[in-house]
């Protein structure tokens, strides 16, 4: 068994760990900034729709590089697994100077533990691998906890997606379409993200209403769309007379996530790829000032 397998399969159990673990986090009625790369975007950006949808406050997410404006926000939070990411190391040290800063990370005595005011560390759920699996998922659920939702059935929810059949076979598709829309936008760029970094595959992201304002003219027989949100019947419909196999989240879609990283390892398996180090990738992005 892989490392990665070996972390999606251990998400029940994780995220159990994660329920009972405290956390400081932003309360409600303060503006918060996430900041992330890559996968800890995606998480930020779908924590950010969330919480600004349950009306608890002015809530943004952005690519920590790609941070342009001054508006002021009350709480930073910086998520990211290894604390040694270039992109973000720097930006906390310059926010702390202007705001509360609260880091994420699964590694203690890490860098950005030392340039911010809070740090909320998961080492337990930490990975070998260098795709992120069961650290995002940790990291969102300890995020969605912190607004209130009940989320008790999650573990059991994900037990529940390692035991089903995989979502498609592997020799049958060649091309995965995820849509999402509010805070699921997010785990769509993600699970797309997954299956690039796992096995080289063709996948995409759309947020479900642009999905027909072009990107359907490349699904076809051998494409899966599957969306993590409801989809209204007008887009469904056109998915399926494309021919392409559609697939619509029905529970939590954490949990469909666990299913998406179950995929992503049977991809690289059936490729003959070795999803725990994938090629051009390294656990942390570090590049030299």
């Amino acid at each position: 068994m892989s490392h990665t397998q070996a972390e999606v399969e251990s998400q029940p159990e994780i995220w159990t760990r994660v329920l009972g673990a405290p956390a400081e986090l932003p309360e409600a009625g303060c503006n918060v900034l996430g900041l992330g790369c890559g996968t800890s975007y995606y998480v930020m950006d779908s924590y950010a729709r969330r919480r600004q949808a349950l009306g608890q406050g002015r809530t943004r997410a952005a690519i920590a590089s790609e941070l342009a404006d001054e508006d002021p926000y009350d709480v930073a939070v910086l998520l990211s697994r290894s604390g040694t990411t270039t992109d973000l190391l720097p930006l906390a040290e310059r926010l702390s100077e202007r705001m509360t800063t609260i880091a994420i990370t699964g590694t203690p005595g890490s860098p950005i533990t030392r340039v911010t005011h809070r740090q909320v560390v998961l080492d337990f759920a930490d990975e070998v691998s260098v795709v992120q699996t069961r650290f995002a998922t940790s990291a969102l659920l300890l995020l969605r906890a912190s607004l209130g939702e009940d989320l008790g059935g999650l573990p059991g929810e994900a037990a529940t997606a390692l035991a089903e059949p995989l979502a498609a076979e592997p020799a049958e598709v060649d091309h995965v379409v995820f849509l999402g829309t509010g805070w699921t936008l997010g785990l769509a760029g993600e699970a797309a993200l997954k299956l690039r970094e796992a096995a080289k595959f063709w996948t995409e992201s759309y947020a479900v209403g642009e999905y027909r304002h072009g990107p359907i003219a490349c699904a076809g027989p051998r494409s899966l769309v599957w969306s993590l949100a409801p989809l209204p019947p007008d887009v469904a419909a056109a998915v399926r007379d494309t021919g392409a196999r559609l697939r619509v989240a029905s529970g939590d879609p954490l949990a469909e996530l666990v299913r998406v990283h179950r995929l992503a390892v049977a991809f690289a398996r059936y490729r003959g790829l070795n999803c725990d180090s994938p090629e051009h990738l390294t656990r942390s992005v570090i590049v030299d000032a």
